[in-house]
């Protein structure tokens, strides 16, 4: 039969056959890329100001126009191109979030429309929805008591 190896053996294996991360290359990849993200944003942000919005409004503006391009992106196919690139860089502002609510949806073709994009839409989202409005909720009631 075959030869049986040690942990050490097949440790000192892995790492000789698996290539280093350029950790120093990837942050600044993710850091150009979600720098240019964040620029979009505050160009819509500055658009929308010039327009004579509030700042609110134009925050509800930037965000939703924002969520929109990632998810025509995704739609096309050129999200998943930019987040394989830029990694955390990519992931990190709205846009990220709006990609990760777009993907599963987008796969409900193989189950039907019901069960597909009814039950996929929210497979990234949903936890972080719920955890989310848990922690609001959390903090909330601690404001609530404190002040």
């Amino acid at each position: 039969m075959g030869k049986e190896i040690s942990k050490q053996e097949y440790q000192k294996m892995v790492e000789k056959k698996s290539p280093n991360s350029p950790i120093l290359y990837n942050c600044i990849k993710a850091f150009i890329v979600g720098g240019i993200i964040c620029c979009i944003g505050q160009f819509i942000m500055n658009c929308c100001r010039l327009f004579g919005m509030t700042i609110e409004m134009s925050q509800i503006y930037t965000s939703s126009i924002l969520i929109f391009i990632a998810s025509l992106l995704t739609g096309l196919g050129l999200y998943s191109k930019i987040g394989h690139f830029a990694g955390a860089g990519s992931i990190v502002p709205i846009t990220g979030f709006s990609n990760s609510v777009t993907s599963p949806a987008i796969e409900f073709k193989k189950e039907g429309f019901i069960l597909g994009l009814g039950a996929k839409i929210f497979v990234v989202a949903g936890p972080v929805i719920l955890y989310g409005v848990l922690t609001s909720v959390v903090v909330g009631v601690i404001y609530y008591f404190l002040l």
